[in-house]
């Protein structure tokens, strides 16, 4: 599985999400599901598995961080994309400030 199927799954989208912000323990990533702690678990240990999520031992906690290097897989493929994006929304802006000047 690569960093794509990983993040394939909307609830470990999410979780890498809130990782992007700091470190959180497992009850505080389960806290914004409705999933189920054992649930929250096992996408944790999927995300740890493909080297997404670092954990550590903190007393009786388990904290996870973000390990983005394997999102430059997703982000190499993306950039073949982007300057469709850029052309697009430059356009975009164009004819909006075009559309602006004749109001």
């Amino acid at each position: 599985m690569s960093a794509f199927e990983a993040i394939a799954e909307p609830t470990r989208r999410r979780i890498v999400e809130l990782l992007a912000d700091g470190e959180r323990s497992a009850g505080e990533i389960a806290s914004h599901f409705e999933t189920s702690r054992p649930g929250i678990s096992r996408h944790l240990r999927v995300l740890h598995e493909h080297g997404l999520v670092n954990a550590r031992v903190d007393g009786t906690r388990r904290l996870y961080s973000l390990d983005p290097a394997p999102l430059a897989e997703v982000d190499e493929w993306l950039e073949r994309y982007r300057c469709f994006w850029t052309n697009r929304l430059d356009a975009l802006d164009t004819e909006i400030r075009r559309r602006r000047r004749k109001t």
